[in-house]
């Protein structure tokens, strides 16, 4: 055990990281480490797709329509631990390691308690769910066998979204990479045993696919629990702590709402997209959950980057370092633009090739490389949107990042592509999610140039 003197002096050495680190050396720091994390997340999607492709469009398409579900719990997670997270690092920007735990702890169990019951009511009504993700009838079979074991694993998949944030608002986002790194890499190989090995031992080869997510979700979901047991962290957590005040939780829920809106919404949208696709057919199924996922990959850098700017933003916000808080955001808005900006433009020239990696289906591919295109134009305006989303939410403006959340993939895309879909078809369901990203672009941009021009008020008035 530590004894009090040196954990004084790491607690100080922590708070002097995160609030006189030069922000560009300190967000390159924490953000590395979570971009190597969603990118490998990323990849191991992308895993699934590839290994599961051999069994045809279906079974793409259900990848796809899966997908969904996989966005409605780390919905739920990510509501908890951004929610707790940005409170906790907040009050250890103020130097209160009690609340910081109080409000960890809430978190984390809320979280285990919440994708229990998502796991058990999503088994019970497995197949109209899998109907409401946009499953054709082709399509079901797959996604039920792939979605079963994705529910199985649903609690532990909730609460290490937990684990992952509180570690990154600590700015210990090595260990977080750690664990979600992975968990991750074990997919890829689990893909590659239980699909392309062992998978005529199976009735369906996505049986694999399903048995190894869920695998991989409980190593890291172990991983990442180790850190806070071996006590690496300043955060707890203790089953006492947990709040019982209703106000506390509500700060929890309310704080990570915008989180819950935007993958919630992820999870609708899908089912909208996936739900005028299947009019047109499994093809049209398969080839944008292809794009959906290549898109994520390309996008989780500027995610990525943008959660190592969140522990420095609620930090310095609760030390009240407002300069740091401005020169943060311009920093990450100007990396995230330059890396999403040179990707799409390679994007733009390898479109087709990169979709045929997938799935070698003439239809496929066809509709594939427009949508492609569209969304790699649409990903030159997101730096602003998640700069902006990434601040509002860290430093408690909840109705603000909860109003931006929604944009992309729900109060824009969904108007979008019912409107595009009727009057051009299918070109109209290739383009939507570009157009929604344009716009989305507009609102968040002068929300966020007024705020920055607060908190620099706020620091002269320091003088």
């Amino acid at each position: 055990m530590e004894s009090s003197e040196n954990k004084y002096s790491t607690e100080n050495k922590q708070y002097k990281m995160m609030t006189e680190t030069p922000i560009p050396k300190l967000i390159v720091k924490l953000g590395i480490p979570t971009t190597i994390s969603m990118l490998v997340t990323s990849v191991y999607n992308m895993a699934d797709t590839y290994f599961v492709s051999e069994e045809g469009n279906s079974a793409s398409g259900a990848v796809g329509v899966v997908f969904g579900l996989m966005a409605i719990i780390q919905a739920f997670g990510f509501m908890f631990g951004q929610g707790c997270g940005s409170v906790a690092s907040r009050a250890l920007g103020a130097k209160d390691k009690e609340k910081a735990t109080v409000f960890a702890s809430s978190g984390f169990y809320g979280a285990l308690f919440v994708g229990a019951l998502i796991g058990i009511f999503g088994i019970i009504f497995i197949e109209p769910l899998m109907r409401l993700l946009g499953s054709s009838d082709t399509i079901l079979p797959y996604a039920k066998e792939y979605a079963r074991f994705i529910l199985y694993a649903a609690p532990l998949m909730c609460a290490s979204c937990v684990l992952n944030n509180v570690l990154r608002f600590e700015g210990k986002a090595f260990f977080s990479m750690i664990g979600l790194a992975s968990g991750s890499i074990f997919n890829i190989f689990g893909d590659w045993l239980l699909i392309e090995v062992l998978g005529d031992n199976f009735e369906m080869k996505i049986t694999g696919a399903g048995i190894s997510t869920a695998v991989s979700q409980v190593i890291s979901f172990c991983i990442l629990l180790s850190v806070y047991i071996i006590g690496k962290t300043e955060c707890k957590l203790k089953i006492s702590k947990v709040s019982r005040s209703v106000k506390d939780h509500f700060v929890i829920w309310s704080t990570g709402f915008p989180s819950l809106m935007r993958q919630g919404l992820s999870s609708v949208s899908t089912m909208v997209l996936n739900g005028y696709a299947k009019e047109i057919g499994d093809a049209a199924v398969a080839a944008m959950s292809i794009v959906n996922r290549v898109c994520f990959f390309t996008f989780a850098t500027a995610l990525g980057i943008g959660q190592g700017f969140q522990p420095v933003c609620a930090f310095n916000y609760g030390a009240k370092k407002y300069k740091r808080v401005r020169s943060g955001f311009l920093f990450t808005f100007v990396l995230c633009e330059i890396l999403l900006g040179l990707a799409a433009i390679i994007g733009l020239f390898v479109a087709d090739d990169v979709v045929k990696i997938f799935r070698d289906d003439p239809e496929v591919i066809r509709i594939g490389t427009l949508a492609l295109i569209a969304q790699f134009i649409g990903q030159i305006f997101q730096p602003m949107s998640v700069a902006a989303n990434m601040m509002f939410q860290t430093v408690g403006k909840r109705l603000i990042a909860t109003l931006l959340s929604m944009l992309r993939s729900g109060l824009f895309f969904i108007p979008i592509i019912i409107v595009l879909t009727e009057f051009f078809g299918e070109i109209g369901i290739q383009i939507s999610q570009g157009v929604a990203d344009v716009l989305t672009f507009f609102v968040a941009a002068p929300l966020a140039i007024s705020f920055l021009k607060t908190l620099k008020n706020l620091e002269l008035q320091q003088q």
